[in-house]
């Protein structure tokens, strides 16, 4: 196989002249990185082929996977749909511009069929973040686009971890700051009736049951050579280059000394804030959204510090907590 020819990767600070530049890139059917309110995301035009291939080539992403695609706004989404229906129009009224994605029926020829790796249904959403919304203008084009990193490895929530994973693939990073989630977008398949979740995310499924009907199938999991039903599926995802083990929260203590592991743990029960640990121990907020929020920013900590094992204290049970519980699930799979 040849390698991918190493290219230079421009770093920008968010502002007009930056988002001017990345739109131009867009539209001659380049990449650019660009944070949403939940992850960086790889972005591309999602109408090309030629651009949409670029995405699946710098990530290394096999072309079973499909790509979640970025719009403007609601009429923007019912132009890339065949169908948009009531379950569709009631959570995106309710949800977007956020970090909800929906799958519905695909229009033909609306966008490249390497966006649905070649199926019937094409995953959309609205981003809330500034310069998503600023780039969406700015190009005035879907943009096919998901994490910012190699594929299976730790999403990127700035910048840095961007450069860290895909320098020298891409073109061009925007830089907005730290991701305000943290954590990917719940995806929701409204082609179907009733609604089934297939991934959980910044948006729980109690938040989503209130206002449609959704089944929950559990854990959904897939092969890399096998079509998904959307981002996200892979048994192996979302992982750090140390193995994590998930262990429960009254056995963490005696797992952190017994492997003389680090550690990542919630609240300060196990560790005094601010000590010198040795390995280190990331201690994260004992709420749900601060926990997604800081999560893969503490595991590119821990990578970086070298750490080859991490004991993970497991998090609460709960609808509140179920998109860290995937996410670490994936992560901890060998």
């Amino acid at each position: 196989m040849i390698a991918a020819p190493v290219i230079r990767t421009e770093l920008l600070p968010f502002d007009p002249p930056a988002v001017a530049r990345a739109a131009a890139l867009l539209r001659g059917k380049r990449v650019v990185a660009f944070p949403t309110e939940t992850v960086y995301g790889l972005g591309a035009r999602a109408d090309e082929p030629t651009a949409v291939r670029r995405i699946f080539e710098a990530k290394g992403r096999p072309a079973t996977n499909p790509l979640i695609v970025h719009v403007a706004g609601v009429a923007e989404a019912r132009a890339l749909a065949l169908d948009f229906p009531h379950a569709a129009e009631r959570l995106a009224e309710l949800f977007w511009p956020g970090p909800l994605t929906l799958v519905v029926t695909r229009r033909p020829g609306a966008v490249a069929d390497e966006v649905a790796a070649g199926g019937p249904t094409v995953a959309i959403r609205v981003p809330a973040a500034p310069v998503a919304r600023a780039l969406l203008e700015a190009c005035r084009l879907p943009i096919a686009a998901p994490s910012a990193n190699r594929t299976t490895s730790l999403s990127p929530t700035t910048a840095e971890h961007v450069l860290k994973s895909l320098g020298g693939r891409i073109p061009l990073v925007l830089d907005g700051g730290p991701c305000r989630h943290g954590i990917e977008s719940t995806i929701v398949d409204v082609s179907r009736s009733p609604a089934v979740l297939l991934r959980p995310g910044a948006v729980s499924l109690d938040e989503l049951r209130r206002h449609v009907d959704v089944v929950d199938p559990g854990v959904i999991t897939v092969s890399l050579d096998e079509r998904a039903p959307s981002p996200g599926t892979s048994a192996r995802h979302y992982a750090p280059r140390a193995t994590l083990v998930v262990v429960p929260a009254d056995e963490a203590r005696a797992e952190l000394a017994r492997r003389r592991a680090a550690g990542l743990v919630t609240g300060a029960a196990l560790v005094t804030p601010g000590a010198a640990v040795d390995p280190p121990v990331e201690i994260l907020p004992a709420d749900p959204e601060g926990y997604a929020a800081a999560l893969y920013a503490a595991l590119h900590r821990l990578d970086d510090a070298g750490c080859d094992s991490v004991v993970v204290e497991a998090p609460p049970a709960g609808s509140a907590w179920a998109a860290v519980h995937d996410r670490l699930r994936r992560a901890s799979s060998a």
